[in-house]
């Protein structure tokens, strides 16, 4: 398939846009590995962001009811309209995903999983988009840098651990199900990858106050989470301790050493 790919991409004078991360994958067996491993079957409807020339997208097609596929490059085109040739269940929109509203799009397409060799630039605000905004998403299988995989699963207390996963936490179960050397793209980048598959609990939803205690717990990650809490919760020095102490919480502790459940005691009581 790549050297079809590369013959269909050079006959369509298709260039590749460094700014909108352009690297696509090739490899059928890969294309088809993924789908497999993303839950997704014949009743499902399936939304691709960042659908490049159409590889994975045709392989989903291959194997659910429907793709809704996404991007903003407008010359894929006419590669889209030879890859994508003879499918009659995948629909190409030409828009940024991070400007749908997702409420409206979800009111429209119901259920949905998310599968997709994700642009690295967006990789966060897009995961965050779904993880903050999505009701009906089941799932969401997607391609990142492979240190960004390790932080979406990091457990608690490790290097990794950050903001987006204690934000992921409560609405998935999130591990590392696929690694891909640079080699298996093209072109070829700098790092290699890894796909992470998110299964979303059912009617679990993120409250603010959870929200702006992991952020607060990470504002800044030189200062213990009492100091954290101090500045961006306006608490006396007694209060943050009492809540600290109310929740188990050590008073050296740091952001990155709490887990789900002990940001979720802790949201509450702020």
């Amino acid at each position: 398939m790549e050297n079809d790919i590369k013959t269909v991409l050079a006959e369509c004078g298709f260039g590749f846009k460094k700014q909108f991360g352009q690297n696509f994958i090739t490899d059928k067996n890969l294309l088809s590995s993924i789908v497999a491993q993303s839950g997704a079957g014949a009743g499902d409807t399936v939304v691709e962001i960042g659908c490049g020339a159409g590889t994975l997208t045709r392989a989903i097609a291959e194997r659910v009811k429907r793709v809704i596929a996404f991007d903003v490059d407008r010359t894929l085109q006419p590669v889209l309209a030879r890859t994508l040739a003879g499918l009659d269940n995948a629909e190409v929109i030409f828009k940024d995903f991070l400007k749908v509203d997702l409420a409206e799009f979800e009111e429209r397409t119901g259920e949905y999983r998310v599968i997709a060799n994700l642009p690295y630039y967006i990789t966060s605000p897009l995961i965050m988009k779904i993880v903050e905004e999505g009701k009906k998403c089941l799932s969401l299988t997607v391609m990142v840098q492979e240190e960004v995989a390790e932080r979406l699963c990091a457990r608690a207390g490790t290097p990794e651990y950050g903001a987006i996963t204690a934000m992921i936490a409560p609405r998935a179960d999130c591990k590392i199900i696929k690694r891909v050397p640079r080699a298996m793209f093209y072109p070829r980048p700098n790092v290699d990858s890894a796909v992470v598959h998110m299964s979303f609990k059912p009617n679990v939803a993120l409250p603010a106050a959870y929200k702006k205690t992991v952020h607060a717990a990470f504002s800044s990650r030189r200062k213990t989470l009492e100091n954290n809490l101090v500045s961006c919760f306006k608490l006396t020095r007694a209060d943050a301790q009492r809540i600290l102490t109310e929740c188990g919480i050590d008073l050296k502790a740091r952001g990155e050493t709490l887990d789900c459940a002990e940001f979720i005691a802790l949201a509450e009581l702020l």
